[in-house]
This record gives structure tokens, C-alpha cells and sequence, in this order.
């Protein structure tokens, strides 16, 4: 009865927390960044990738959205290519920042290089359509550490098929589309071999010294912070990425004339320049769109707005609360299931191994695709993350249950047996003590 009372009085405690950590959805909504917005009927749901030159563009344009009077919901960060594509097809935000180039390469298939007049035809069909491009070409490109270049005299990329021992790693999109790795190597006959890596990370690997190339966007900041050559593309491979706002097509007139101000507002240079103040000088996205947008203010016609920072301090307290109400939330869902399911199921041993089986394949769906799955039926945001969390969490609760249960010394149950328990019991008095490690063992690394 100990054990049992041990088991309720935690999961208990997993749903008291769960509850109180709710709250930390208003703490995080009180982490944006504050201006000043007059009183609109509409609130526009801007949504971005999660790279740091998409987060800048879409703050850009809330904050010259907001200094024109509309109230506006961030939901940035939400992924890459295929769950903000998804995401605005099912109309869970307004519009997000794409390029061109992606837009026509790898969500449409468009052979060739289609102009944006083609891209926005066949948009339409989807409901969807391309407002005007805000200037740069943000391209995809290769670069190498600007030291390395000298000593080998790279310029262009084809001079890299000179070295195929050369250590590449590229990003994982990249090694996939059909305007990427296979093209470009096919193109410049590259025979080095390749391995994937995150984008966010390739940079300082390339630094370290622990590859010798990768893929880069021409405009990053980083590209100045580790002092990167670009080579140059001789062939022409790579099509134009211009960034543009995407937006669904019944997308508020008013809504797209506010944006209209974008429409070739920032050039290469400056957005290599806006990227590196986040990168090399460590300021916010707020900050820098905030001092863009301010400078641009008069030329523009805007309101000067008075506009509040967020400290860094305040930006973590948030995603720390809302990572806790998260995997709490989840994890609690976890618990309730994975031990009632074990319990109903543990003393049939095919049924047990199918469940078991069942729950292991979940662990095989990439995390961004299982979102993506979801975008269609719940949407964005916090129930879709906490349903995937809740089914990564099921297989090590539900494996380490059965397992124990189901593992109790026969001799133990047999005694039991001959006491006279029932299996109601036998459970309550016999396998549940005898199991109680193994399940919070499992709990635990569900937990981690």
C-alpha cells in the first residue's frame, strides 16, 4: 500500500505543477516586446523560420505593421520550409517571410527559373499568393575559411574539385534539394564526401577547423563574424532567393498596403549588415528592427513609436517556464496513459508486445515531421508540441512497466495465489511494489 500511495501522491505532484505552470503563458506573452497600437478589429499573425535572418525580417515587419496601427501575434520560430508553408496554408498565420527561390525549387517544383510573376500563378491556385519582394538576394552559396582560400587560391566554386579530400558538411536541407547539394556537386564534378550538420552549427565548425566548406545564405552575419569567403558561383547554379512576404490571399487590402513599405526597402549590403548587429554585436531582433525601422521612419512616413526592450534575462525566464509547462504538461499525459495502458495490458503477453511495438515507432518519426503531420489537425503552437512530446514520452513508461509487471517472480505470484489474493490483490500487494523502480526508472528517462 506504501508503493501505491508513493505512485499517487507523485503523480499528484505532476499535476498540481502541470496546473501551475500555465500561468507561464501570460509571462511569456509579457516578454514581447511593447509599442504603442491604436485599437484594430484585426490581429495579424506573422510567423517566421527559425534562423536568425527570418526572425529579423518578420520582426521588421510587426514593428512597421504595429507603428501603423494593427496588433500584431508572433509566432516565430515555428520551424523551417514545411511547417510555416503548412502553417499558413491552414490558416494558422497571415503570412511568414519566404524566398523566391525555395518558394519556387522546393515547395512548388517549378522546373527552370521561374520570374515572380509565375511563382504568384501558381500560388493562386493554392490560395495563396507573393507580395512584393523587399529587395536583397539572399542566395544560397558555398564559403570557406578566408585564410584556407588564400592558401589554395579558391575563388570560385568550381575550384574545389581540385581538392576531393576536403572535409565538406553541409546543412541537412541542403544536402536534399533539388537546388542543393547533388545539383551543385553534378554541376562542378565535386567528388568530396559530405556529411550533414545543422546549420546553426556549421559555422563554428568551419572555424574550428573542423570541416573545410559549407553551404551559407550570401546575406548572414556570420559570414563577416568568422571571416568567411563566399565562392563564386561561375555557373550560375544557385537561383535568386528574394525574400518576399507569403501570404494567404484573402490577406486584409489594408494589411497589404502596410506592408507595401517593404518593397525594396533593404539591399544586400544592409541585410549582411542588420544580420551581423545580431550575430557580432550581440544585440536583440527587437533592437536592430526597432533601429531600422526608426531610421526609415521618416522616409517611410511612420509614427514614431516608443518602444520597450526585452532584456535577455526576461526573454529566458519565458522559454524556461513555457519549456517547463511544456514537457510537464506532457509528460504528466504520459504517465496517466502509459501506466493505465500497462496495467490493462501487462498479463497478455501478445497484446503487451504489439503496444510496446507500437509505442517504439513513434520514436522513429522525426520530430519535425510529426509536426508537420499535426499542423492540419491541431493547428500551431502548444497542443501540437505537447502531443508529440506526450508520444516520445509513452515508450520507455509503458516498456518499463509492462516489462516489470509482467516479470514478477513466478514463485512470488504462486504463493499469492495459494493465499488466496485476487488479481486485484495481487497487483495491489505483489507486482506494483515489486515493480515500483523499474516504473519510476522509466518515468525518468521519459522525463529526460
Amino acid at each position: 500500500m506504501r508503493y501505491l500511495c508513493q505512485l499517487i501522491f507523485q503523480l499528484t505532484f505532476q499535476l498540481v505543477g502541470a496546473l501551475l505552470l500555465s500561468s507561464s503563458i501570460y509571462l511569456t506573452a509579457a516578454a514581447e516586446p511593447k509599442v504603442a497600437v491604436t485599437d484594430v478589429a484585426q490581429t495579424i499573425v506573422i510567423g517566421s523560420k527559425n534562423f536568425g535572418e527570418s526572425y529579423l525580417l518578420s520582426e521588421i515587419a510587426a514593428q512597421l505593421l504595429e507603428r501603423q496601427g494593427f496588433a500584431v501575434e508572433r509566432r516565430f520560430g515555428l520551424g523551417g520550409t514545411l511547417i510555416c508553408y503548412e502553417a499558413l496554408r491552414n490558416g494558422e498565420i497571415d503570412f511568414y517571410i519566404e524566398y523566391t527561390g525555395t518558394l519556387s525549387q522546393a515547395v512548388l517544383k517549378m522546373p527552370g527559373r521561374p520570374t515572380r510573376k509565375e511563382i504568384n500563378a501558381e500560388l493562386r491556385t493554392l490560395g495563396l499568393q507573393m507580395l512584393s519582394e523587399i529587395g536583397f538576394n539572399n542566395t544560397y552559396a558555398v564559403a570557406v575559411r578566408e585564410s584556407q582560400a588564400q592558401e589554395l587560391s579558391l575563388s570560385a566554386i568550381g575550384d574545389l574539385a581540385e581538392y576531393p579530400n576536403l572535409p565538406f558538411a553541409f546543412s541537412h536541407e541542403f544536402l536534399q534539394r533539388g537546388d542543393g547539394w547533388p545539383g551543385l556537386s553534378k554541376l562542378y564534378d565535386l567528388k568530396q564526401k559530405v556529411e550533414g550538420i545543422e546549420h546553426g552549427l556549421a559555422y563554428q565548425a568551419i572555424a574550428d577547423g573542423a570541416i573545410d566548406a559549407t553551404d551559407a545564405y550570401s546575406t548572414d552575419g556570420e559570414l563577416l563574424r568568422y571571416n568567411l569567403r563566399v565562392l563564386e558561383d561561375s555557373k550560375s547554379y544557385f537561383p535568386a532567393y528574394r525574400a518576399a512576404p507569403l501570404a494567404r490571399n484573402n490577406l486584409s487590402i489594408d494589411v497589404q498596403a502596410a506592408l507595401a513599405p517593404l518593397k525594396n526597402l533593404i539591399d544586400d549590403a544592409q541585410m549582411q549588415q542588420l544580420n551581423a548587429e545580431v550575430v557580432v554585436q550581440g544585440k536583440s531582433f527587437q533592437d536592430v528592427a526597432n533601429e531600422f525601422i526608426t531610421s526609415k521612419a521618416k522616409d517611410l512616413g511612420l509614427a514614431q513609436s516608443e518602444y520597450r526592450s526585452v532584456s535577455w534575462q526576461q526573454e529566458l525566464w519565458g522559454h524556461f517556464l513555457r519549456h517547463i509547462q511544456l514537457t510537464g504538461v506532457a509528460l504528466f499525459g504520459a504517465i496517466i496513459v502509459g501506466l493505465g495502458l500497462s496495467l490493462l495490458i501487462y498479463s497478455n503477453a501478445g497484446v503487451a508486445n504489439a503496444v510496446v511495438y507500437a509505442c517504439g515507432l513513434m520514436q522513429t518519426i522525426p520530430s519535425l515531421a510529426l509536426l508537420a503531420l499535426m499542423i492540419p489537425i491541431f493547428g500551431i503552437g502548444v497542443l501540437p508540441a505537447i502531443i508529440a512530446l506526450f508520444l516520445y514520452s509513452l515508450l520507455p513508461i509503458v516498456r518499463n512497466a509492462v516489462t516489470a509487471l509482467s516479470s514478477v517472480d513466478p514463485t512470488l505470484v504462486k504463493v499469492s495465489r495459494a493465499l488466496g489474493l485476487t488479481p486485484w490483490e495481487q497487483l495491489r500487494f505483489l507486482r506494483l511494489p515489486l515493480s515500483m523502480p523499474a516504473i519510476f526508472a522509466g518515468i525518468r528517462t521519459a522525463a529526460v
